[in-house]
């Protein structure tokens, strides 16, 4: 699991630090066969700790529902989904779950350890360049594929939540929010950094019965922010905006706090212009599809991300610029009529070269001689000429 240091919203700070202060199991104290070794981070939907493996001998991430959420029958409803979803998920690109335990009256999932740095870490120092992004990049995509095809979406991919380890494989993490729907919840005065981290999950909406909003506010789709339900489109917003934030080092939506972030998701633009210019143009591309505000114009399915990906030139026929300096996929017609085009030239060679070789040849006019002998005093005529035997 996480070991980045997160910084929720100041309500849930509030109810932390009062878990923290209360609840928090200190190092040392035994869970079942785990063994407490230092706190990890809080999230969302409950608090990370390292712990060991007394059976195994060997470390595990073990995310704590704290006392005060697990007497409430939803909290303790979703925390054991988590569980199920991500036991329904055996990825190498997914932190996986050993188990989940609950030992007098603590309810707890006991996750692999994942070492080394999150994505947010590494783009603390600085942009990512183009030729360590596209691994990354590559290797989440797999994940959400691994995710989606299992009906699950993610509803929370961010930086935060993404993991580096040092061989270079990916893991994404926390599918907290996966099936995860959250009435009243709290967040909306967080500012700063914390903006890009922390669980945003309110609800204004359910005040008309419309949906609920939740995830995180800089890398929350429009359609969520409106309270909408969400689905894959919905993951592959958050996706452009982590590939963002990896080609340039900053958030694709920005803000003080989180209304405003939201209202820049709403209405507003990345900073085009500060793409890299070794950024080829179809990653540029699907950063820009990922990341249109009507999601039936936006990027379906992470398939096309994976195939960018992984053949990043193949499209490079295809791509044009707006006025506007955008790069824009060129309409449909306008790839087809060529090869249209060139299809019907190719069969039209093909068909006559076919009609040449199986067409039967006329035939020939052979000529025939022979010779006859008139009796005597017999003739031929022909238009009135008379040629008589002898002559």
């Amino acid at each position: 699991m996480s070991g980045a240091s997160y910084r929720p919203a100041p309500l849930l700070v509030a109810v932390l630090r009062f878990v923290a202060e209360f609840m928090t199991p200190a190092s040392g104290t035994r869970l079942g066969l785990y063994e407490i070794v230092s706190a990890l981070g809080v999230g969302g939907m409950g608090e990370v700790y390292r712990a060991h493996d007394m059976r195994l001998e060997r470390d595990v991430a073990i995310k704590i529902l704290p006392e005060i959420f697990a007497a409430d029958p939803e909290r303790l409803a979703r925390f054991e989904r988590e569980a199920k979803v991500l036991a329904s998920l055996n990825h190498p690109n997914i932190a996986a779950i050993h188990s989940l335990e609950e030992t007098n009256g603590v309810h707890a999932l006991v996750l692999e350890l994942v070492e080394g740095d999150t994505l947010a870490d590494r783009i603390e120092r600085g942009a990512i360049p183009i030729d360590e992004v596209l691994p990354i990049a590559k290797q989440v995509a797999d994940a959400l594929e691994a995710a989606h095809e299992q009906g699950i979406i993610h509803r929370d991919l961010k930086p935060a939540n993404i993991k580096l380890r040092e061989d270079g494989r990916v893991k994404v993490l926390d599918f907290g929010l996966a099936k995860l729907t959250e009435a009243r919840g709290a967040g909306l005065q967080a500012s700063g950094p914390a903006v890009s981290i922390s669980p945003t999950i309110t609800s204004p909406a359910m005040m008309t019965g419309a949906g609920v909003i939740l995830g995180t506010a800089a890398y929350m789709s429009p359609e969520q922010a409106k309270g909408r339900p969400a689905d894959k489109r919905s993951d592959m917003w958050a996706y452009g905006c982590v590939l963002y934030e990896m080609l340039t080092g900053r958030r694709a939506f920005d803000g003080e706090d989180v209304s405003d972030t939201l209202a820049a998701v709403l209405r507003g633009e990345p900073d085009w212009s500060a793409l890299p210019s070794s950024v080829p143009p179809p990653i540029r591309t699907l950063v820009q599809r990922c990341l249109v505000k009507d999601r039936r114009q936006r990027i379906a399915d992470i398939s096309v991300a994976q195939f960018l990906l992984t053949e990043p030139a193949s499209l490079e026929g295809v791509i044009g610029a707006s006025p506007t300096g955008v790069t824009t996929i060129a309409p449909p017609w306008k790839r087809i009529i060529p090869s249209v085009a060139a299809a019907t030239l190719v069969g039209a060679a093909i068909a006559s070269a076919i009609w040449w070789y199986v067409e039967p040849s006329p035939p020939s006019l052979a000529a025939t001689r022979f010779s006859f002998t008139l009796p005597e005093g017999q003739a031929f005529t022909n238009q009135g000429r008379t040629c008589r035997c002898g002559r």
